[in-house]
């Protein structure tokens, strides 16, 4: 057991609580037993599992699913520094960051984010696109750092269902989208149309501002159409997550309905 904060182990996690050390890792930190358990069902290869004897007792059969290999018990104590949270579960683990690779292919509902700031505005964004089919949250590459803990942890163990994919040129991605038969809708105060007035049956990219910029210029010109959510007097902007969800189930509602004989 580990009971040392100063063990190389326990300064290798701690490095993971920040963007940087995540980079220069090219690893991050996941927090808790639902999001263990995500990662498990989803078959992601764990480099290393910290726990503490309390939580091995609460868990038997997932703690013995670990590879002795990557698996290693820790003092309470070191477990209050290796996690960011207040009063932690009693588990975390390592995982290799992805590396990148080709745009991802189009689905029938698609997400593109904007300088998305908040990390629980994108892990709730990640939970909803989860809970509809979307394959991938895409983001530009100003937006938070898709390996946030409090982002993961708002994610509530969808993340890997829905994974972040960062775009470093988005508009290439829109135009890559569009030569694939995808519509881009983009959401406004002042959208010509309301948002169920879009056909959704099509394949769409649905574009989602900055939390207190909205969407610049150059990515409405991109849309196909630009829509609006009603809203009362005096109510400036809506949620991001919001908003996307409203526009998702607006979608799977004419999807159903459409599919149904």
């Amino acid at each position: 057991m580990i009971t040392s904060r100063r063990h190389p182990l326990v300064r290798h996690i701690r490095q993971l609580h920040t963007p940087k050390g995540r980079r220069e890792a090219g690893q991050f930190l996941l927090e808790g037993t639902h999001l263990l358990q995500s990662a498990w069902e989803q078959g992601v290869k764990l480099q290393h599992i910290c726990y503490t004897e309390t939580w091995a007792g609460r868990y038997p059969h997932l703690a013995s699913q670990f590879a002795p290999a990557v698996a290693q018990p820790v003092s309470d104590p070191v477990m209050a520094v290796l996690a960011t949270t207040v009063h932690p579960d009693g588990v975390v683990g390592v995982a290799p960051i992805p590396q990148g690779g080709a745009v991802p292919a189009p689905g029938r509902f698609n997400l593109l984010g904007y300088r998305l700031q908040d990390p629980g505005n994108v892990g709730t964004l990640i939970r909803t696109g989860a809970a509809v089919g979307v394959k991938h949250l895409l983001l530009t590459d100003d937006s938070v750092d898709p390996y946030h803990p409090k982002l993961l942890r708002s994610a509530a163990g969808q993340w890997f269902r829905c994974p972040p994919w960062v775009c470093p040129d988005p508009l290439d991605v829109m135009k890559q989208y569009r030569q694939n038969q995808v519509q881009i809708i983009a959401t406004h105060a002042q959208g010509a149309c309301l948002y169920w007035q879009v056909d959704w049956t099509h394949p769409s990219l649905l574009l989602l501002g900055n939390e207190g910029q909205g969407l610049p210029e150059s990515w409405l010109a991109q849309a196909d159409r630009v829509v609006q959510i009603p809203q009362a007097v005096g109510v400036e902007s809506l949620n991001v997550a919001v908003a996307a969800a409203v526009c998702l189930y607006e979608a799977v509602r004419q999807n159903w309905t459409n599919s149904k004989p």
